[in-house]
């Protein structure tokens, strides 16, 4: 991907330092989320298999009814995911993760989607 400016490649310089460090494997996945103007995107996934385990998004027909008619690009629509993530992976099987933020800074919509997540017991 080409960045289009200094604040996207910034945030893809940091992404791939991140990775180098993050990794998922069997007994911990990666859970890796992406937040898009209007939606987030999470996936759990475990790396050594290179396996998605769990693949979902706030543009999903279960998310919506879930959230109403409210917006799904704000940080009370954050935390609705992180909690409905965390109960997904736990019907899963999923415990424990390991955090992947994708190069984006922890505030905002991802640090409230990694506390709802935490508060549903899924241990980053």
């Amino acid at each position: 991907m080409r960045p289009k400016n200094k604040t996207q490649s910034n945030r893809i310089i940091r992404h791939l330092r991140l990775r180098k460090r993050v990794k998922g494997s069997g007994e911990r996945p990666r859970l890796s989320l992406h937040p898009s103007v209007k939606h987030l995107e999470a996936q759990i996934i475990d790396d050594f298999e290179q396996k998605t385990l769990l693949g979902v998004s706030t543009k999903s027909k279960e998310f919506k009814k879930l959230l109403g008619k409210h917006s799904a690009g704000n940080v009370k629509a954050a935390v609705t995911f992180g909690e409905w993530v965390a109960e997904k992976a736990k019907q899963k099987g999923i415990q424990k993760v390991v955090f992947d933020r994708g190069g984006f800074l922890y505030h905002g919509r991802i640090k409230a989607f990694a506390d709802a997540a935490r508060t549903q017991g899924l241990q980053f």
